[in-house]
Protein backbone atom coordinates (compact mmCIF):
# COMPACT_ATOMS: atom_id res chain seq x y z
CA UNK A 1 0.00 0.00 0.00
CA UNK A 2 1.15 3.54 -0.81
CA UNK A 3 2.43 5.97 1.96
CA UNK A 4 -0.08 8.59 2.58
CA UNK A 5 1.30 12.52 2.71
CA UNK A 6 -0.40 15.34 4.38
CA UNK A 7 -0.97 18.43 2.01
CA UNK A 8 1.87 19.73 3.92
CA UNK A 9 4.07 16.91 3.98
CA UNK A 10 3.60 16.67 -0.13
CA UNK A 11 4.48 20.84 0.02
CA UNK A 12 7.41 20.35 1.60
CA UNK A 13 8.94 17.41 -0.92
CA UNK A 14 8.25 19.46 -3.53
CA UNK A 15 10.15 22.60 -1.95
CA UNK A 16 13.05 20.25 -1.14
CA UNK A 17 12.66 18.80 -4.49
CA UNK A 18 13.39 22.32 -6.36
CA UNK A 19 15.65 23.65 -3.65
CA UNK A 20 17.72 20.44 -4.66
CA UNK A 21 17.18 20.93 -8.03
CA UNK A 22 17.64 24.16 -9.05
CA UNK A 23 19.85 25.37 -5.74
CA UNK A 24 21.68 28.37 -7.91
CA UNK A 25 20.69 32.01 -9.04
CA UNK A 26 19.85 32.40 -12.68
CA UNK A 27 19.43 35.58 -15.22
CA UNK A 28 16.14 35.33 -16.76
CA UNK A 29 14.24 37.70 -19.27
CA UNK A 30 10.58 38.27 -18.88
CA UNK A 31 7.81 41.16 -19.47
CA UNK A 32 6.87 42.92 -16.31
CA UNK A 33 2.83 42.08 -16.85
CA UNK A 34 1.72 43.55 -13.41
CA UNK A 35 3.35 44.97 -10.18
CA UNK A 36 2.17 46.40 -6.91
CA UNK A 37 3.70 47.79 -4.11
CA UNK A 38 2.48 47.03 -0.64
CA UNK A 39 2.12 49.29 2.59
CA UNK A 40 5.65 47.02 3.43
CA UNK A 41 7.62 48.39 0.62
CA UNK A 42 7.95 45.14 -0.70
CA UNK A 43 7.28 44.97 -4.68
CA UNK A 44 5.30 42.23 -6.28
CA UNK A 45 4.95 41.29 -9.87
CA UNK A 46 3.97 39.23 -12.33
CA UNK A 47 6.21 38.41 -15.43
CA UNK A 48 5.20 36.85 -18.25
CA UNK A 49 6.81 35.48 -21.69
CA UNK A 50 5.43 36.27 -25.03
CA UNK A 51 6.39 36.40 -28.59
CA UNK A 52 6.34 39.97 -30.46
CA UNK A 53 3.25 38.82 -32.58
CA UNK A 54 1.31 37.12 -30.39
CA UNK A 55 -1.25 38.52 -27.92
CA UNK A 56 -1.39 35.96 -25.20
CA UNK A 57 1.68 34.74 -22.97
CA UNK A 58 3.41 31.28 -23.44
CA UNK A 59 4.84 31.58 -20.01
CA UNK A 60 3.68 33.50 -16.85
CA UNK A 61 5.30 33.33 -12.95
CA UNK A 62 5.04 35.50 -9.91
CA UNK A 63 7.65 37.17 -8.91
CA UNK A 64 9.13 39.71 -5.42
CA UNK A 65 11.69 41.99 -4.70
CA UNK A 66 12.19 42.63 -0.69
CA UNK A 67 11.62 46.14 0.47
CA UNK A 68 14.89 46.99 1.26
CA UNK A 69 16.56 45.13 -2.11
CA UNK A 70 13.41 46.49 -4.04
CA UNK A 71 14.89 50.93 -2.80
CA UNK A 72 18.35 50.02 -4.09
CA UNK A 73 17.20 48.23 -7.52
CA UNK A 74 15.09 50.93 -8.51
CA UNK A 75 16.98 53.71 -7.55
CA UNK A 76 19.55 52.16 -9.62
CA UNK A 77 17.69 51.08 -12.88
CA UNK A 78 16.16 54.79 -12.47
CA UNK A 79 19.73 56.47 -12.70
CA UNK A 80 21.18 54.57 -15.26
CA UNK A 81 17.96 54.10 -17.63
CA UNK A 82 15.94 57.65 -17.00
CA UNK A 83 12.90 55.05 -16.91
CA UNK A 84 10.74 53.83 -14.22
CA UNK A 85 10.27 50.04 -13.64
CA UNK A 86 6.38 49.56 -15.15
CA UNK A 87 4.50 47.16 -16.33
CA UNK A 88 5.10 46.25 -20.39
CA UNK A 89 8.67 46.73 -19.61
CA UNK A 90 11.15 43.91 -20.80
CA UNK A 91 13.85 42.87 -18.11
CA UNK A 92 17.03 41.13 -17.39
CA UNK A 93 16.52 39.55 -13.79
CA UNK A 94 18.53 37.59 -11.43
CA UNK A 95 16.42 35.70 -9.60
CA UNK A 96 16.36 32.24 -7.12
CA UNK A 97 13.05 29.65 -7.61
CA UNK A 98 11.21 29.71 -4.12
CA UNK A 99 8.35 27.34 -3.11
CA UNK A 100 6.45 28.30 -0.59
CA UNK A 101 3.32 25.94 1.59
CA UNK A 102 0.65 28.60 1.08
CA UNK A 103 2.20 31.13 -1.80
CA UNK A 104 3.19 28.37 -3.67
CA UNK A 105 6.16 28.64 -6.89
CA UNK A 106 7.81 32.44 -7.39
CA UNK A 107 10.80 33.70 -7.77
CA UNK A 108 12.92 36.27 -5.52
CA UNK A 109 14.74 38.75 -7.10
CA UNK A 110 18.11 40.13 -6.27
CA UNK A 111 19.64 42.16 -9.38
CA UNK A 112 18.26 44.06 -12.21
CA UNK A 113 20.27 44.81 -15.31
CA UNK A 114 19.98 47.74 -16.67
CA UNK A 115 21.77 47.76 -19.49
CA UNK A 116 19.57 44.99 -21.21
CA UNK A 117 15.98 47.65 -20.62
CA UNK A 118 18.03 49.97 -22.49
CA UNK A 119 18.90 47.96 -25.30
CA UNK A 120 15.17 46.97 -25.55
CA UNK A 121 13.74 49.90 -25.50
CA UNK A 122 16.45 51.24 -28.28
CA UNK A 123 15.62 47.80 -30.49
CA UNK A 124 11.87 48.53 -29.60
CA UNK A 125 12.40 52.10 -30.93
CA UNK A 126 14.58 51.75 -33.64
CA UNK A 127 11.71 48.33 -34.48
CA UNK A 128 8.95 51.13 -35.10
CA UNK A 129 10.68 53.20 -36.93
CA UNK A 130 11.77 50.51 -39.51
CA UNK A 131 8.24 49.69 -39.51
CA UNK A 132 6.81 52.90 -39.84
CA UNK A 133 9.62 53.25 -42.86
CA UNK A 134 8.64 50.55 -44.64
CA UNK A 135 5.55 51.29 -44.65
CA UNK A 136 6.33 54.45 -46.12
CA UNK A 137 4.27 56.64 -43.66
CA UNK A 138 6.98 57.72 -41.99
CA UNK A 139 7.53 61.53 -43.85
CA UNK A 140 3.48 62.11 -44.22
CA UNK A 141 2.78 64.61 -41.90
CA UNK A 142 5.90 66.26 -42.92
CA UNK A 143 4.92 66.51 -46.28
CA UNK A 144 1.33 68.49 -45.52
CA UNK A 145 1.45 72.15 -46.19
CA UNK A 146 1.99 74.22 -43.05
CA UNK A 147 -0.54 77.29 -43.02
CA UNK A 148 0.96 80.77 -43.44
CA UNK A 149 -1.14 82.10 -39.97
CA UNK A 150 -1.46 79.32 -37.95
CA UNK A 151 -3.83 80.93 -35.62
CA UNK A 152 -6.80 78.12 -34.90
CA UNK A 153 -4.95 75.75 -32.55
CA UNK A 154 -6.38 72.03 -31.43
CA UNK A 155 -4.24 71.25 -28.28
CA UNK A 156 -3.50 67.87 -26.84
CA UNK A 157 -2.65 68.13 -23.31
CA UNK A 158 -3.60 67.52 -19.24
CA UNK A 159 -5.39 70.92 -18.75
CA UNK A 160 -3.21 70.67 -14.81
CA UNK A 161 -0.24 70.86 -17.09
CA UNK A 162 2.19 73.34 -16.26
CA UNK A 163 3.29 73.28 -20.01
CA UNK A 164 0.22 73.59 -20.95
CA UNK A 165 -0.18 76.79 -18.70
CA UNK A 166 2.99 77.94 -19.97
CA UNK A 167 2.11 77.93 -23.80
CA UNK A 168 -1.45 79.41 -23.30
CA UNK A 169 0.41 82.04 -21.88
CA UNK A 170 3.16 82.42 -23.95
CA UNK A 171 1.10 82.57 -26.94
CA UNK A 172 -1.39 84.80 -25.70
CA UNK A 173 0.60 87.71 -24.04
CA UNK A 174 2.73 87.90 -27.53
CA UNK A 175 4.85 91.09 -28.19
CA UNK A 176 3.22 91.46 -31.28
CA UNK A 177 -0.61 91.50 -29.78
CA UNK A 178 -1.66 88.75 -32.31
CA UNK A 179 -4.96 86.37 -31.65
CA UNK A 180 -5.28 83.13 -31.37
CA UNK A 181 -7.92 80.24 -30.74
CA UNK A 182 -6.91 77.44 -29.02
CA UNK A 183 -8.76 74.53 -28.23
CA UNK A 184 -7.64 71.87 -25.42
CA UNK A 185 -8.13 68.39 -25.95
CA UNK A 186 -8.00 67.11 -22.48
CA UNK A 187 -5.63 63.97 -22.38
CA UNK A 188 -3.67 61.60 -20.56
CA UNK A 189 -0.09 62.24 -20.90
CA UNK A 190 1.37 59.78 -19.57
CA UNK A 191 1.18 56.11 -18.11
CA UNK A 192 -0.58 53.01 -19.58
CA UNK A 193 -3.27 55.27 -20.68
CA UNK A 194 -1.76 58.05 -22.59
CA UNK A 195 -1.46 55.64 -26.04
CA UNK A 196 -5.43 55.34 -26.10
CA UNK A 197 -6.21 58.81 -24.43
CA UNK A 198 -3.88 60.70 -27.01
CA UNK A 199 -5.16 58.40 -30.00
CA UNK A 200 -9.06 59.56 -29.12
CA UNK A 201 -8.23 62.84 -29.20
CA UNK A 202 -6.33 62.97 -32.70
CA UNK A 203 -9.89 61.13 -33.44
CA UNK A 204 -11.55 63.99 -32.07
CA UNK A 205 -10.00 66.78 -33.79
CA UNK A 206 -9.89 64.71 -36.76
CA UNK A 207 -13.61 64.97 -37.24
CA UNK A 208 -13.88 68.62 -37.72
CA UNK A 209 -10.88 69.35 -39.98
CA UNK A 210 -12.05 72.44 -41.25
CA UNK A 211 -12.09 74.09 -37.82
CA UNK A 212 -8.27 74.24 -37.09
CA UNK A 213 -4.70 75.04 -39.17
CA UNK A 214 -2.59 72.88 -36.60
CA UNK A 215 -2.45 70.22 -33.75
CA UNK A 216 0.11 70.96 -30.98
CA UNK A 217 1.01 68.21 -28.93
CA UNK A 218 2.23 69.57 -25.31
CA UNK A 219 3.45 68.62 -21.76
CA UNK A 220 5.76 69.98 -20.53
CA UNK A 221 9.35 68.75 -18.46
CA UNK A 222 9.50 65.53 -17.04
CA UNK A 223 11.64 62.19 -16.34
CA UNK A 224 13.21 60.55 -19.21
CA UNK A 225 10.61 57.38 -18.80
CA UNK A 226 7.92 60.06 -19.34
CA UNK A 227 9.15 60.30 -22.64
CA UNK A 228 8.64 56.15 -23.47
CA UNK A 229 5.05 56.55 -23.44
CA UNK A 230 5.59 58.36 -26.75
CA UNK A 231 8.14 56.10 -28.24
CA UNK A 232 4.44 54.36 -29.25
CA UNK A 233 3.58 52.65 -32.84
CA UNK A 234 -0.17 53.30 -32.79
CA UNK A 235 0.29 57.46 -31.66
CA UNK A 236 3.10 57.86 -34.47
CA UNK A 237 1.05 56.15 -36.89
CA UNK A 238 -1.75 58.13 -35.98
CA UNK A 239 0.29 61.27 -36.30
CA UNK A 240 1.44 60.33 -39.87
CA UNK A 241 -1.90 59.88 -40.81
CA UNK A 242 -3.35 63.43 -39.74
CA UNK A 243 -4.71 65.31 -41.82
CA UNK A 244 -3.16 68.67 -40.07
CA UNK A 245 0.29 69.55 -39.55
CA UNK A 246 1.18 68.21 -36.25
CA UNK A 247 3.59 70.00 -33.55
CA UNK A 248 4.85 68.33 -30.60
CA UNK A 249 6.85 69.99 -27.73
CA UNK A 250 7.06 67.24 -25.13
CA UNK A 251 9.53 69.10 -22.59
CA UNK A 252 12.90 67.15 -23.77
CA UNK A 253 15.94 68.71 -24.27
CA UNK A 254 18.08 65.80 -25.81
CA UNK A 255 16.54 62.84 -26.77
CA UNK A 256 13.74 62.87 -29.12
CA UNK A 257 10.47 60.51 -29.43
CA UNK A 258 9.57 58.62 -32.48
CA UNK A 259 5.97 60.61 -31.97
CA UNK A 260 8.39 63.47 -32.58
CA UNK A 261 10.29 62.28 -35.23
CA UNK A 262 7.05 61.52 -37.20
CA UNK A 263 5.26 65.08 -36.81
CA UNK A 264 5.65 68.11 -39.15
CA UNK A 265 7.93 69.98 -36.46
CA UNK A 266 9.38 69.08 -32.98
CA UNK A 267 10.48 71.51 -30.20
CA UNK A 268 11.78 71.06 -27.15
CA UNK A 269 9.16 72.90 -25.01
CA UNK A 270 5.43 74.09 -25.18
CA UNK A 271 7.24 77.47 -25.00
CA UNK A 272 9.32 76.98 -27.51
CA UNK A 273 6.16 75.53 -29.87
CA UNK A 274 4.02 79.22 -29.00
CA UNK A 275 7.47 80.59 -30.07
CA UNK A 276 7.28 79.33 -32.98
CA UNK A 277 3.65 79.83 -34.09
CA UNK A 278 4.29 83.05 -32.89
CA UNK A 279 7.26 83.80 -35.48
CA UNK A 280 5.18 81.89 -38.22
CA UNK A 281 2.36 84.78 -37.92
CA UNK A 282 5.38 87.41 -37.53
CA UNK A 283 7.16 85.91 -40.47
CA UNK A 284 3.89 86.12 -42.84
CA UNK A 285 2.98 89.35 -41.41
CA UNK A 286 6.77 90.42 -42.82
CA UNK A 287 6.30 88.65 -45.72
CA UNK A 288 2.73 90.74 -46.39
CA UNK A 289 4.76 93.76 -45.86
CA UNK A 290 6.99 93.32 -48.14
CA UNK A 291 4.74 92.48 -50.99
CA UNK A 292 2.84 95.13 -50.25
CA UNK A 293 6.04 97.45 -50.10
CA UNK A 294 7.09 96.21 -53.86
CA UNK A 295 3.75 96.53 -55.22
CA UNK A 296 3.94 99.99 -53.47
CA UNK A 297 7.13 100.59 -55.52
CA UNK A 298 5.68 98.65 -58.90
CA UNK A 299 2.45 100.87 -58.43
CA UNK A 300 5.01 103.86 -58.44
CA UNK A 301 6.74 103.14 -60.96
CA UNK A 302 3.84 102.22 -63.46
CA UNK A 303 2.24 105.31 -62.55
CA UNK A 304 5.34 107.32 -63.60
CA UNK A 305 5.93 105.69 -66.87
CA UNK A 306 2.90 106.37 -68.03
CA UNK A 307 2.69 109.66 -66.77
CA UNK A 308 5.69 110.61 -69.24
CA UNK A 309 4.06 108.54 -71.72
CA UNK A 310 1.00 110.41 -71.35
CA UNK A 311 2.78 113.95 -71.70
CA UNK A 312 5.18 112.61 -74.76
CA UNK A 313 1.32 111.30 -76.00
CA UNK A 314 0.25 114.92 -75.13
CA UNK A 315 3.00 116.90 -76.74
CA UNK A 316 2.19 114.76 -80.45
CA UNK A 317 -1.77 115.02 -80.09
CA UNK A 318 -1.41 118.91 -79.86
CA UNK A 319 -0.49 120.18 -83.38
CA UNK A 320 -2.25 116.96 -84.96
CA UNK A 321 -5.17 118.07 -82.70
CA UNK A 322 -5.05 121.94 -84.44
CA UNK A 323 -4.87 119.81 -87.64
CA UNK A 324 -7.72 118.45 -87.57
CA UNK A 325 -9.68 121.20 -85.71
CA UNK A 326 -8.43 123.38 -89.04
CA UNK A 327 -10.13 120.63 -91.12
CA UNK A 328 -13.17 120.19 -89.20
CA UNK A 329 -13.87 124.41 -89.64
CA UNK A 330 -13.74 124.35 -93.30
CA UNK A 331 -15.73 121.09 -93.31
CA UNK A 332 -18.46 122.59 -91.13
CA UNK A 333 -18.32 126.02 -93.19
CA UNK A 334 -19.15 124.08 -96.41
CA UNK A 335 -21.45 122.42 -94.41
CA UNK A 336 -23.23 125.37 -93.27
CA UNK A 337 -23.58 126.83 -96.95
CA UNK A 338 -25.23 123.87 -98.19
CA UNK A 339 -27.65 123.40 -95.31
CA UNK A 340 -28.82 127.29 -95.76
CA UNK A 341 -28.82 127.00 -99.58
CA UNK A 342 -30.84 123.49 -99.14
CA UNK A 343 -33.08 125.35 -96.64
CA UNK A 344 -34.18 127.98 -98.54
CA UNK A 345 -35.09 126.03 -101.50
CA UNK A 346 -37.13 123.61 -99.16
CA UNK A 347 -39.12 127.14 -97.71
CA UNK A 348 -39.72 127.54 -101.07
CA UNK A 349 -41.36 124.53 -102.02
CA UNK A 350 -42.67 124.28 -98.72
CA UNK A 351 -44.81 127.47 -99.45
CA UNK A 352 -46.11 126.09 -102.58
CA UNK A 353 -47.55 122.57 -100.97
CA UNK A 354 -50.46 124.36 -98.85
CA UNK A 355 -51.66 126.19 -101.91
CA UNK A 356 -52.25 123.58 -103.88
CA UNK A 357 -53.42 120.96 -100.84
CA UNK A 358 -55.83 124.05 -100.42
CA UNK A 359 -57.33 123.97 -104.00
CA UNK A 360 -57.59 120.23 -104.09
CA UNK A 361 -59.16 120.06 -100.20
CA UNK A 362 -61.92 122.94 -101.92
CA UNK A 363 -62.66 120.98 -104.98
CA UNK A 364 -62.83 117.41 -103.47
CA UNK A 365 -65.33 118.96 -100.50
CA UNK A 366 -67.60 120.41 -103.42
CA UNK A 367 -67.83 117.06 -104.93
CA UNK A 368 -68.23 115.05 -101.55
CA UNK A 369 -71.09 117.28 -100.68
CA UNK A 370 -73.08 116.54 -104.12
CA UNK A 371 -72.59 112.90 -103.96
CA UNK A 372 -73.82 113.12 -100.13
CA UNK A 373 -76.96 115.44 -101.22
CA UNK A 374 -78.14 113.24 -103.62
CA UNK A 375 -77.61 110.09 -101.77
CA UNK A 376 -79.33 112.14 -98.66
CA UNK A 377 -82.28 112.84 -101.12
CA UNK A 378 -82.55 109.55 -102.81
CA UNK A 379 -83.04 107.82 -99.53
CA UNK A 380 -85.87 110.12 -97.97
CA UNK A 381 -87.62 109.20 -101.24
CA UNK A 382 -87.12 105.56 -100.54
CA UNK A 383 -88.13 106.11 -96.84
CA UNK A 384 -91.42 107.84 -97.67
CA UNK A 385 -92.20 104.97 -99.89
CA UNK A 386 -91.66 102.15 -97.37
CA UNK A 387 -93.38 104.13 -94.54
CA UNK A 388 -96.29 104.01 -96.65
CA UNK A 389 -96.57 100.56 -97.50
CA UNK A 390 -95.82 99.91 -94.36
CA UNK A 391 -98.42 101.93 -92.53
CA UNK A 392 -101.40 100.28 -95.46
CA UNK A 393 -99.99 96.77 -94.31
CA UNK A 394 -100.70 97.12 -90.66
CA UNK A 395 -104.18 99.29 -91.58
CA UNK A 396 -105.31 96.16 -93.81
CA UNK A 397 -104.62 93.76 -90.66
CA UNK A 398 -106.35 95.78 -88.38
CA UNK A 399 -109.52 95.53 -90.32
CA UNK A 400 -109.22 92.08 -90.91
CA UNK A 401 -108.43 91.54 -86.94
CA UNK A 402 -111.68 93.47 -86.33
CA UNK A 403 -113.60 91.86 -88.07
CA UNK A 404 -112.98 88.63 -86.49
CA UNK A 405 -113.68 90.66 -83.22
CA UNK A 406 -116.65 91.64 -84.11
CA UNK A 407 -117.58 88.00 -85.76
CA UNK A 408 -116.30 86.39 -82.09
CA UNK A 409 -118.57 88.93 -80.00
CA UNK A 410 -120.98 87.25 -77.75
CA UNK A 411 -123.63 89.70 -78.71
CA UNK A 412 -123.59 89.03 -82.25
CA UNK A 413 -123.14 85.56 -81.70
CA UNK A 414 -126.84 85.60 -79.72
CA UNK A 415 -128.12 87.73 -82.18
CA UNK A 416 -127.35 83.89 -84.60
CA UNK A 417 -129.85 82.15 -82.43
CA UNK A 418 -127.25 81.04 -79.91
CA UNK A 419 -127.70 80.91 -76.15
CA UNK A 420 -125.65 81.17 -73.23
CA UNK A 421 -126.72 79.15 -70.31
CA UNK A 422 -125.43 79.17 -66.64
CA UNK A 423 -125.76 77.40 -63.21
CA UNK A 424 -124.49 79.59 -60.14
CA UNK A 425 -123.42 82.02 -62.19
CA UNK A 426 -121.26 79.45 -64.13
CA UNK A 427 -121.42 78.50 -67.85
CA UNK A 428 -122.34 74.94 -68.69
CA UNK A 429 -120.83 73.41 -71.06
CA UNK A 430 -121.52 69.66 -70.38
CA UNK A 431 -124.11 68.04 -69.09
CA UNK A 432 -122.28 66.46 -66.01
CA UNK A 433 -122.50 70.09 -64.65
CA UNK A 434 -125.97 70.14 -63.81
CA UNK A 435 -128.26 67.62 -61.71
CA UNK A 436 -132.16 67.18 -61.73
CA UNK A 437 -134.26 70.38 -59.98
CA UNK A 438 -130.89 72.45 -60.61
CA UNK A 439 -132.00 76.24 -61.62
CA UNK A 440 -130.53 77.27 -64.63
CA UNK A 441 -130.61 80.40 -66.35
CA UNK A 442 -130.47 81.15 -70.11
CA UNK A 443 -129.72 84.07 -72.04
CA UNK A 444 -131.01 85.39 -75.46
CA UNK A 445 -129.72 88.03 -77.89
CA UNK A 446 -133.16 90.33 -76.29
CA UNK A 447 -133.48 88.63 -72.42
CA UNK A 448 -133.27 85.65 -70.16
CA UNK A 449 -134.91 83.03 -68.88
CA UNK A 450 -135.12 80.94 -65.83
CA UNK A 451 -135.50 77.15 -65.72
CA UNK A 452 -135.68 73.86 -63.54
CA UNK A 453 -133.94 70.36 -65.04
CA UNK A 454 -136.97 68.22 -64.65
CA UNK A 455 -135.17 65.61 -66.38
CA UNK A 456 -131.36 64.58 -67.78
CA UNK A 457 -130.28 62.44 -70.67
Amino acid sequence: MEERLSLTELQLIIKDSLYMALPDMYWVIAEISEMKENYAGHCYLELIEKHPDEKNARARIKAVIWNKKYNFLRSLFENITGEQLREGMKVLVRTKVEYHELYGLSLIISDIDPSFTMGEMALKRQMIIKRLEEEGVFTMNKELFFPLLPQRIAVISSKGAAGYSDFINHLTKNSFGYIFYTALFETVMQGSETEQSVINSLDRIAAYPGMFDVVAIIRGGGSQSDLSWFDNYNIAYYVTQFPLPVITGIGHEKDLSVTDMVAFQSLRTPTAVADHLIDCVANTESHLEEISNEMSDTARLIIDDNRNRLETFRMKLIPVAKLMISDNKENLSEKLIELINFGKEYIVKAGLIPANHKSRLISATGYYSTVKNTLVENMRHELISRSKNFIEKISSRAEILENKLMILDPVNVLKRGYTITTCNNMVIKSVVQVSENDLIDTRFSDGSIKSKVIQKK
